[in-house]
């Protein structure tokens, strides 16, 4: 038995994120070989990509000072080891800048990577990159 099959998580490239993440087995060609996989960041369906036989060229990555084989959960501890923020509890309420820590109740600590609009944030989580609600009086 090889240990994979549908419902298990395996690392894919993600051709809408542009970067190796965890994905889940959606279905298989055969016993052995991966049909499709849903992305866990962006919840993308797509044929599975053999992240080894990927050349990925990512600009989210570049922006981040990364290669583009960093998975999220490397971009998220380079972007904590350079925040110099004291972390604060997430709510849609409070108002981030780039650069804050936050702790989510569903997605753990995270930090703001870019403002979008007036009430919106980037944040990158161990796991996943999530765009947020904040300052919302």
């Amino acid at each position: 038995m090889t240990g994979i099959g549908v419902g298990k998580e395996v690392l894919s490239y993600c051709t809408k994120c542009k970067l190796t993440l965890s994905h889940i087995i959606v279905s298989m060609k055969n016993d052995s070989t991966i049909g499709k996989v849903k992305c866990n960041t962006c919840e993308a369906v797509h044929a599975y990509k053999d992240p080894s036989k990927v050349k990925a060229k990512s600009k989210k990555a570049k922006s981040r000072k990364s290669s583009p084989g960093d998975s999220v959960a490397d971009i998220w501890m380079q972007a904590i080891n350079k925040s110099t923020a004291k972390s604060q509890d997430y709510s849609m309420k409070r108002k981030f800048l780039k650069g804050d820590i936050i702790n989510h109740s569903k997605f753990g600590p995270g930090v703001v990577d870019k403002l979008i609009d007036n009430d919106k944030v980037q944040v990158i989580f161990r796991h996943n990159i999530r765009t947020l609600m904040h300052n919302k009086a």
